[in-house]
């Protein structure tokens, strides 16, 4: 049970008569900005805090003239970019592109989630629900994200919110968000372990495409074109429908689905055995296919529990998950460090996470993982950072997908999928692009670790408060 005085005045001011709108998480936190104005400063008076016009977006295929789109669930993804493009002169003239060092903020259905613009994410058009918080220079945009981010600056926005089954913030409530003034020393602090995060996280992402380049660069392939492979989505213009015979003979009893039998993806196979390869099972250890398995999911509401990560929390860049009770979940296999996760249940949409790949860093060490991920544990031969890069490029993307099976939500069919070629480059090669590949996800691992030791020095100095 959660109590709490409530002044009259405060009762009077909010015309509200109902504890749970002043004894709810959201409330508490924000009661303890409200109750020293002195020591803080409205966000409108530190930023431009605005959100684009809504306009209609016109989705394109990737070329000179269209422009990275991203949603707002994209805010959330460790990774840069999306695979939607949309007309580049339409974004420009609606500003919705963002600009290096602007705090993005969802403002529809999840509120408060936040992203630091860096330079990879420069120049990307966001959707005009995610509004744009840009510093004017009193505090410093570092210090401002650190806060937005925290646990206060999320429960002004959740309480200052509107709607009641689907919740929304626009800039106007987000400006009345109170930011606590502490000493210059310490916003510069908080302000330096953020751009210290900002910087791992953009060498992070540069480091896995040069991987990826590299990795395709040595094979002699060039990257995928959208005539290469199918796909589930509108036609596109100059695109040939298809269509293809095949055999009796070639149809197996493990599947009908005409998806898993194109002619294009054969192509692909045949062009990847060109070169010495690998079957993913044989790049495995024995039992190194396999998935968690079910468990009861009890969730408590204490530090002793176990966090359950499942597919909409892995590929963010803070991953909240559930707490759940260890003795419900019993005797399952943690995440051990180098597993190869591959997102196993889903829709084929373009955007969408279902067959994309995880690499297993130091986060996920020792982490529950929920039983829709297909698991992959590598032996000795093969480094498990060289399977997670070949399988993270559209080469493996689109094998992996090419084994689906299903309707509404599909899954990859486990014979199909073992028997993905995974090509193979001299043993010294490969342990370079391993180690690459590890280097990465530990510096995006050290990036989080920089960004919560700034939100924990905010928010420690705002609990020591009176």
């Amino acid at each position: 049970m959660i109590q709490n005085k409530v002044k009259s005045k405060l009762i009077f001011t909010e015309k509200r008569f109902n504890a749970g709108y002043f004894l709810n998480e959201d409330a508490l936190n924000s009661f303890k900005l409200e109750i020293n104005p002195q020591n803080c400063i409205a966000l409108s008076e530190l930023a431009n805090v605005f959100n684009p016009p809504i306009f209609k977006r016109q989705f394109c295929q990737p070329s000179e003239r269209a422009i990275n789109y991203c949603q707002s669930s994209d805010v959330t993804n460790a990774l840069e970019g999306s695979d939607v493009y949309i007309n580049k002169k339409q974004a420009e003239k609606v500003g919705s592109v963002v600009k290096k060092n602007q705090i993005l903020v969802t403002g529809f259905g999840t509120i408060g989630n936040t992203r630091l613009v860096n330079e990879l994410s420069e120049g990307i058009s966001y959707a005009n629900n995610v509004c744009r918080i840009e510093s004017n220079g009193k505090f410093p945009y570092g210090y401002l994200y650190a806060f937005m981010t925290s646990k206060f600056g999320r429960s002004q926005l959740n309480k200052n919110a509107s709607g009641s089954v689907v919740r929304y913030i626009e800039a106007l409530g987000i400006k009345r968000t109170l930011v606590p003034i502490l000493p210059e020393e310490k916003q510069q602090q908080i302000h330096q372990l953020i751009v210290d995060s900002a910087n791992l996280r953009v060498e992070a992402n540069k480091l896995l495409k040069e991987v990826k380049e590299d990795l395709l660069s040595q094979l002699g392939f060039n990257p995928l074109t959208n005539e290469e492979y199918e796909y589930f989505g509108n036609h596109v213009q100059g695109r040939n429908v298809s269509s293809f015979k095949v055999s009796s003979k070639e149809i197996s009893s493990v599947s009908i689905n005409s998806f898993n039998y194109s002619r294009r993806i054969k192509k692909l196979v045949d062009k990847i055995k060109s070169v010495p390869y690998k079957t993913i099972s044989d790049c495995l250890i024995e039992g190194g296919y396999f998935s968690t398995g079910s468990f009861k999911r009890l969730e408590i509401n204490s530090d002793n529990g176990i966090k359950l990560i499942n597919q909409s929390d892995i590929f963010n860049s803070r991953k909240i998950g559930k707490n759940l009770s260890k003795r419900a979940v019993g005797n399952v296999k943690l995440v051990e460090y180098g597993e190869v996760l591959i997102a196993g249940v889903g829709t084929l949409g373009e955007g969408e996470t279902f067959c994309r790949t995880i690499f297993s860093n130091e986060e996920l060490e020792n982490q529950l993982v929920s039983g829709e991920f297909i698991r992959l544990k590598t032996n000795d031969e093969i480094p498990s950072g060289y399977l997670f890069a070949w399988l993270n490029t559209d080469y493996g993307f689109r094998l992996i997908r090419s084994t689906q099976s299903g309707t509404k939500l599909c899954r990859p069919i486990p014979e199909l999928l073992k028997n993905i070629p995974v090509p193979i480059l001299s043993n010294e090669k490969m342990l370079e692009i391993d180690s690459n590949v590890k280097k990465a996800h530990t510096d995006l691992f050290l990036a989080l670790n920089k960004e919560n030791q700034a939100i924990n020095l905010i928010e420690n100095e705002i609990d020591a408060w009176q």
